[in-house]
């Protein structure tokens, strides 16, 4: 068990791959995906091959980038991110009919960190690369991402677990009701996949240009 404090620890060494750079690092993010989203609210229990092929998206789009913390030469934690109209058409579809153009966002994908690592800052510099990167290109009028829908009376809901909703507030998101993905997954201890209803939230981006 790791019992350094966040004050006493050594600085993770945080760094930023784009677009084919990111290859070497997705055994990684992989890794760190089915590791993180086991535990509640996702119960993700992790497919090998889905990771492998869900990855390539960030390979084949040349805006995307991957945030990766490191202890020494570990990675501990990722974070990515691509243009919305290079992801897949579950992620699309939402937001036909609606006043967000899909080109105008930047789809800030997965923030996991494992446990040991957290309370140390690394959240908030995951949205700061990944926002400042969007920022870069001067195009985009938004940030994005979802987290899944679960009620507070769900059964497997720890009884002291605290949302990450205080703290995507302060970075200046918002939930858009109208605005929701359905993804189907195999969660831990069931047979087969069900369906979930994800939110996506929403966050101006400052254009450059």
């Amino acid at each position: 068990m790791d019992v350094t404090s966040p004050e006493t620890a050594r600085p993770l060494d945080v760094r930023c791959y784009g677009g084919a750079a990111i290859e070497p690092w997705l055994d990684d993010l992989a890794r760190l995906r089915i590791s993180v989203f086991r535990d509640w609210p996702y119960l993700y229990d992790g497919d090998a091959a889905y990771e492998a092929s869900y990855l390539k998206t960030y390979l084949q789009s040349p805006r995307s980038v991957a945030v990766l913390a490191f202890d020494g030469d570990r990675v501990v934690g990722a974070s990515t991110g691509l243009p919305l109209v290079d992801e897949s058409e579950e992620f699309l579809a939402p937001f036909d009919g609606v006043s967000v153009a899909p080109q105008e966002v930047f789809y800030c994908g997965e923030s996991v960190l494992l446990p040991a690592y957290r309370g140390r800052g690394i959240g908030h510099r995951f949205f700061d690369e990944r926002e400042a990167h969007a920022r870069s290109y001067g195009d985009y009028a938004w940030t994005a991402f979802c987290a899944v829908d679960r009620d507070p009376s769900h059964p497997r809901r720890p009884a002291f677990h605290r949302g990450n909703e205080a703290f995507w507030n302060k970075r200046g998101y918002r939930p858009r009701s109208d605005i929701r993905a359905n993804l189907a997954w195999r969660e831990v201890g069931q047979a087969g996949e069900t369906g979930h209803t994800l939110t996506f939230w929403l966050r101006p981006l400052e254009r450059t240009r």
